[in-house]
């Protein structure tokens, strides 16, 4: 590596970090601050939707198979019949998510809602090895409603149960969805960071165009997917 960061004694490190260690903690406390806003948002309530799942057709207030909150991830589709992968952002970012029974806990459950037609969202699934549950919006308004239409992008929804009304309660995409990953979390905890051209770093770090580093769709079925 030619780009090292300075050589400093224990004590200079550790009161640096210090220093740094404040102002995380500063952060912790104001993302603490911004989940209780969140809490005190108001919900909109929904009206009856029908999606499409592995076993066929199903109101989305039996999506929450019997809990109160429910996490959905809307995973851009590409509707080309030919299409060979799909959202390489989505791919990667569902990857990361393969133990969920945590929520059982938290009365919660995290699906993937798509556009595209549940047989193929089914076998891409299998393709690259997501374990989640998937649903098809394909022929619902749901996916529209909640900010991810048809050719439209990614977005995290969550919704409250209450009896059967359901309640759409927080909305993000962009990057807010990568607080909900621990992905970026670890690749900024490293010396070089994400090494991408927009993000501010000493002179002579590596640095690449945005997203060379993050795995494609081929990458994480090679990784994840069945094998051949």
């Amino acid at each position: 590596m030619s780009a090292l960061p300075p050589v400093a004694d224990s004590a200079t490190w550790r009161k640096q970090l210090d220093e740094l260690r404040a102002r995380e903690k500063a952060a912790t406390r104001e993302l603490d601050a911004i989940a209780a806003r969140r809490r005190r948002l108001p919900m909109v309530r929904m009206p009856e939707y029908t999606l499409v799942g592995a076993e066929g057709p199903v109101q989305l207030v039996d999506i929450f198979d019997g809990r109160s909150q429910l996490i959905v991830y809307n995973h851009m589709w590409d509707p080309d019949p030919n299409a060979q992968w799909q959202c390489g952002g989505c791919t990667s970012l569902t990857s990361s998510y393969t133990r969920l029974d945590f929520l059982d806990n938290y009365d919660a459950r995290f699906v993937i809602v798509t556009q595209g037609p549940i047989e193929a969202a089914l076998a891409y699934a299998e393709r690259v090895g997501n374990k989640m549950t998937w649903y098809s919006t394909a022929d619902s308004p749901f996916g529209a409603d909640v900010d991810a239409p048809p050719g439209g992008g990614f977005a995290f929804n969550v919704f409250l149960r209450d009896g059967d009304t359901v309640y759409r309660t927080w909305h993000t995409t962009g990057r807010g969805v990568e607080q909900l990953t621990f992905t970026f979390a670890l690749v900024d905890a490293l010396p070089y960071g994400r090494q991408e051209e927009w993000q501010d770093s000493p002179e002579g770090w590596p640095q690449q165009p945005a997203y060379s580093g993050w795995l494609d769709s081929p990458d994480i079925a090679r990784l994840y997917g069945p094998a051949e």
